[in-house]
């Protein structure tokens, strides 16, 4: 094996390890950690593979972004009934029959990739250039709609912080 490989591996495993506490963590805090941690290796992954661009678009975009938001929602809700995510058995069941219906489609989409499109014998990345002009023309939608997605997550963290108190005897 080769030395791509096995750190291909290596950081695989680690971010299927990361993602899956992700999942289990009940403390909100240490889950937002493991989020970031699931983050960062799929970057690595993008600087493994050779895009370079694609990586740091990963780390600003998500790990940044992302990561700020979800640090934002943590400190504003952190309050008693949001600290511990509770599960019940039926969401446990559901989550896993999506989790293993989604890498069932994964592993068919990964075995025929190969079979329908043969690789060419040079590859070649396409240069930031034109990356970043059909971002700015034909892929300025998707670009806006993670933007708008970003502000309702912290309109939702600064809701849900509100707290809702009842009133005291007699007051309003």
């Amino acid at each position: 094996m080769s030395t791509d490989a096995v750190l291909f591996a290596v950081i695989a495993g680690a971010i299927c390890v990361s993602a899956l506490m992700v999942v289990v963590t009940r403390d909100i805090v240490r889950s937002a950690v493991w989020l970031l941690f699931t983050l960062i290796g799929v970057s690595t992954l993008y600087f493994l593979l050779g895009a370079e661009f694609v990586g740091a678009t990963q780390l600003i975009v998500y790990v940044g972004g992302t990561m700020v938001l979800v640090v934002f929602g943590v400190m504003l809700t952190a309050q008693r009934q949001f600290l511990k995510i509770k599960t019940a058995g039926p969401e446990w069941v559901m989550g896993g029959i999506l989790a293993l219906a989604l890498f069932a489609v994964l592993v068919n989409v990964s075995l025929s990739l190969g079979q329908k499109h043969p690789a060419p014998a040079v590859a070649t990345l396409p240069s930031a250039g034109p990356l970043g002009m059909a971002f700015l023309s034909k892929y300025v939608l998707p670009f806006e709609i993670v933007s708008v997605h970003l502000l309702v997550v912290l309109i939702g963290a600064a809701y849900l912080a509100r707290a809702k108190r009842r009133p005291k005897d007699g007051q309003p």
